[in-house]
C-alpha cells in the first residue's frame, strides 16, 4: 500500500474515533473485572496525542477545541507525516558551521496523530485556564539550573541522566516510547513504562510509608468504586515534575520534599483509561493543578526494551561541547 493511502486511512479512523461520543460508548459498555472482582485496567496503554500540555495564553477561555478544529489538527498531523516521508536529498550542501544539523524524522517519533478523545484543549484541566500555577521564582530557578548544566552534571535532566522520568512525569507524553502496561494483582499494581523501562509497584493496603525520601515517592493504591485512586508521597527534593519537550515550559521544575501526587485511573470503555494526576507542592505552586489524558489501549503491542545507560553520550558530550566553546571564546 502505497504511504499516502495509508496516511488518507488513518486520518479516516482517527476522524471517525474524535466525531464519536466517550460518553455514548461508556454508556453502553460494561466494565470487565478481574477474577477477584476489582475493575480490571490491564493491557497495554498508550498516552501519544497532539494535544499541548498547557493551554496557549490567548486561549486560557477555551477548555474544549470543536470537532473541526479536531479535523483541522488530525489533517494537519498527515501532511506532516507525507512530507517527511519524501525522499531526502543525498548530495545537499551540509549546514553552515555551527548550524542545524537536523534530527530524526517522524518515523523515530511517536507525538501522535490526534487531538485527545475527551477533545479537552490542554492535559492540564486545572486551574480552569489549562495553566500550570507555578512561581515565577522557580522558573527562574530553572533558567539558573538549565546554564549550569553545562559545568555540571547533577543540575542536567534526571532522564537524561538515565534516572527516572518522575511522578507524575512518566506518566505524561514524550515525543516516542509512550507505552504503559499494567499488571493487577489482589494486594498491588503494577506499571512498567516503555520510557527509561522503569517499574513501578503500587501496594493496595494499609502498609505505612517509610520514613525515607526516594526519587519516585512511595504510592499507595486504593479502589473508590471502579477507579484506582494512588497518592505518592516522600519524595526528595532532586527530581523535576517533567522532562519531556513536550511539557513546554514546565520542563525542569524541580520538585521538593512536600510533593504529592494524587492519581485516578479508571476505564471509560473498551479502549480507555481515564488518567488524571493532581499535583501539590506550595513552595513551587501557587496552588495544586491537575492534568488529564486518556490512554488508549494497544491490544496485542509489545514493550521493548529501553537501553538508557548503553551507548548515552549525551550528558559527556554536552559537558566537552561546553569546554571547547569556551576554549574557543577564549581563543577569539
Amino acid at each position: 500500500m502505497r504511504l499516502s493511502k495509508l496516511i488518507s486511512l488513518c486520518l479516516v479512523v482517527i476522524l471517525g474515533v474524535i466525531g464519536s461520543s466517550t460518553d455514548v460508548r461508556a454508556e453502553e459498555w460494561t466494565a470487565p473485572t478481574t477474577t477477584w472482582g476489582a475493575p480490571d485496567l490491564t493491557g497495554v496503554w498508550s498516552n501519544e496525542t497532539l494535544t499541548p500540555f498547557e493551554r496557549p495564553v490567548d486561549q486560557v477561555d477555551k477548555a474544549y477545541v470543536t470537532e473541526d478544529e479536531a479535523r483541522s489538527a488530525a489533517s494537519r498531523k498527515a501532511t506532516a507525516l507525507e512530507n517527511d516521508a519524501a525522499p531526502s536529498v543525498p548530495d545537499g550542501e551540509a549546514p553552515p558551521k555551527g548550524g542545524n544539523v537536523g534530527g530524526y524524522n517522524m518515523g523515530w517519533l511517536d507525538n501522535g496523530t490526534s487531538v485527545v478523545s475527551t477533545r479537552r484543549s490542554s492535559q492540564v484541566i486545572d486551574p480552569p485556564n489549562g495553566r500550570v500555577p507555578v512561581r515565577e521564582s522557580v522558573l527562574d530557578a530553572r533558567d539558573a539550573a538549565a546554564r549550569a548544566a553545562f559545568n555540571d552534571p547533577e543540575p542536567m535532566s534526571v532522564w537524561d541522566r538515565c534516572i527516572t522520568r518522575g511522578i507524575p512525569g512518566g506518566m505524561l507524553p514524550a515525543g516516542y516510547n509512550n507505552y504503559y502496561r499494567i499488571v493487577q494483582q489482589p494486594d498491588a499494581v503494577f506499571i512498567f513504562y516503555e520510557m527509561i523501562h522503569e517499574a513501578r509497584i503500587i501496594p493496595l493496603d494499609d502498609r505505612p510509608r517509610l520514613d525515607v525520601e526516594s526519587w519516585n515517592g512511595q504510592p499507595r493504591g486504593s479502589w473508590d468504586g471502579d477507579t484506582l485512586v494512588v497518592e505518592t508521597r516522600g519524595f526528595n527534593d532532586r527530581g523535576w515534575i517533567a522532562n519531556s519537550f513536550s511539557q513546554g515550559r514546565v520542563k525542569g521544575v524541580p520538585h521538593t520534599q512536600e510533593l504529592r501526587v494524587v492519581e485516578r485511573f479508571r476505564r471509560i470503555d473498551h479502549d480507555t483509561i481515564l488518567w488524571q494526576a493532581t499535583v501539590s507542592d506550595p513552595k513551587i505552586y501557587l496552588s495544586p493543578w491537575t492534568v488529564e489524558l486518556p490512554l488508549e489501549a494497544r491490544t496485542g503491542t509489545k514493550i521493548f526494551e529501553y537501553a538508557c545507560h548503553e551507548g548515552n553520550q549525551a550528558v559527556g558530550n554536552i559537558l566537552r561541547g561546553a569546554r571547547v566553546q569556551e576554549g574557543l571564546a577564549k581563543a577569539d
